[in-house]
């Protein structure tokens, strides 16, 4: 019998990683990323598997919690083929790029504080390094296309299917026989938000003899798209006329863009305060870029933009700050800006900068647009933490602070059950890549609403299919 097991995304949200082994020795990996938040120490952790033993990975799509952990297991072994959509590995390398830099800021800076007391042994090294992702672009590798099933050989058949999450994103059906007896497994990856302003709804499918679906916002249903526009609209328009800044950590894939794009459409109804717009994150910057490369893949209102515009996403008020130094004079600015910056999280990156010099005025407001891990500054902002501390500073919290899901890349309770509801044929159903209690929740609602049974995958759990 031919059966999974997940090594990540199980009970909690990130790490995604999930092994298929087939009845004829070929063993499948779906994803491979970085554990984020309380659960980051898990990435130093052996695998669970021997990565010499994989034959195929297949990446759903470019999110660090999704792919941050091939470099490593590259380094332990792997050397098989990769499978993904052309867009993803474009974003994958950026994202893998950043991780590495960070990784080894981190290390260098921990390094000289343990000389001064002489533990320098005791500091754990990177992960990886900057030299270490070349050689994910050495293995070979087939470049998946929406709805166009291929052959991985023995009977195994391939078909990736948009799942309008970032760009490049992809539902994964998997066809093979066991037993002589045909099964199709699917993997959702990270299902997006059907109300998406950059990317198409989640495609359709038909069958699968096991799911195993994302529960992220299981528990929870996001804000129309019109009145999270409203809600944005309004601390927007008030803070600015108030004399004050808007921040916005944001993530530097499909969050940043569509950030972009609302605030490109209050410009052009004329509802958009005179402001300075700065995108501060290279990271992000990159990513756009990206996005531009593959218009074919937006949604019909980006086309339309492009087409009426000749750009997506560019407009009169918005700057972009790829220096450091560029990034330092935006603190010399006393009102009027929006300054969106990683980390989505705010573990990291300018962000922290901008929370320094902002955060202790009232007329400022922070506005967060994405989900927030546990253990993350950002998730302790969210949940009440008015103190925090930035680089040894103790920063007190007097801004507005403002939560806005609607602009979430991922599916919300309706959306995920509506579309295993488009199934004509769904056996068993697992539940990954969400926290227990968001999963508990979520369980219930596919009884109550499918008089379907569902199961929460536990860590490393071997499922027959």
């Amino acid at each position: 019998m031919a059966y999974v097991q997940s090594f990540g995304a199980a009970e909690t949200v990130t790490g995604s990683c999930h092994l298929l082994q087939l009845q004829n020795g070929i063993n499948i990996l779906i994803d491979c990323g970085m554990f984020q938040g309380l659960v980051e120490e898990d990435n130093r952790n052996p695998f669970g598997f021997d990565p010499s033993e994989i034959d195929f990975l297949l990446i759903t799509h470019g999110h660090l919690d999704h792919v941050g952990r091939i470099p490593k297991l590259i380094k332990e072994g792997f050397n098989g083929t990769i499978i993904t959509t052309k867009p993803t590995l474009d974003l994958a390398e950026i994202v893998l790029m950043d991780s590495a830099k960070l990784q080894e800021e981190s290390y260098k800076t921990a390094y000289k504080k343990a000389q001064r007391i002489g533990e320098e042994e005791n500091v754990p090294k990177p992960l990886y390094m900057k030299d270490d992702i070349p050689l994910i672009f050495q293995l070979p590798k087939i470049h998946a296309n929406y709805d166009q099933p291929f052959s991985l050989g023995h009977g195994i058949n391939v078909t990736f299917k948009n799942a309008g999450h970032i760009l490049g994103s992809a539902v994964i059906q998997i066809t093979f026989e066991d037993d002589g007896v045909p099964k199709t497994v699917v993997f959702s990856g990270d299902l997006g938000n059907k109300y998406d302003l950059v990317l198409p709804a989640p495609d359709i499918l038909d069958e699968a003899d096991v799911l195993f679906i994302e529960s992220t916002y299981g528990d929870r249903n996001h804000k129309g798209i019109n009145e999270t526009d409203e809600e944005l609209g309004s601390v927007i328009k008030e803070t600015i006329n108030n004399d004050g800044n808007v921040l916005i950590p944001s993530f530097a894939i499909d969050r940043t863009q569509d950030i972009l794009c609302m605030l490109k459409k209050m410009y052009d109804k004329g509802e958009l305060p005179v402001c300075k717009i700065y995108l501060d994150s290279p990271m992000a910057i990159r990513a756009t870029e990206i996005y531009k490369k593959y218009p074919e893949e937006l949604s019909q209102c980006c086309n339309e933009l492009l087409e009426r515009d000749g750009t997506i996403f560019d407009f009169p008020y918005l700057n972009y700050t790829l220096n450091v130094k560029e990034s330092m004079m935006i603190n010399e600015e006393e009102s009027g800006c929006i300054i969106i910056a990683g980390a989505g999280m705010c573990n990291g990156g300018r962000i922290l900068q901008h929370f320094k010099h902002r955060l202790w005025n009232e007329k400022n407001a922070l506005v967060f647009v994405g989900y927030q891990a546990k253990g993350t500054l950002g998730r302790k902002i969210v949940d009440g933490e008015r103190k925090i501390n930035i680089y040894n500073e103790d920063i007190i919290i007097k801004a507005q602070v403002h939560t806005i899901n609607g602009f979430s890349a991922h599916a919300d309770q309706n959306e995920l059950i509506e579309w295993m509801q488009n199934f004509k044929k769904l056996g068993k159903v697992f539940l990954i890549h969400g926290e227990r209690d968001k999963q508990e929740i979520f369980q219930q609602e596919i009884k109550k609403r499918m008089n379907k049974k569902s199961h929460i995958v536990k860590y490393a759990e071997e499922i027959g299919i």
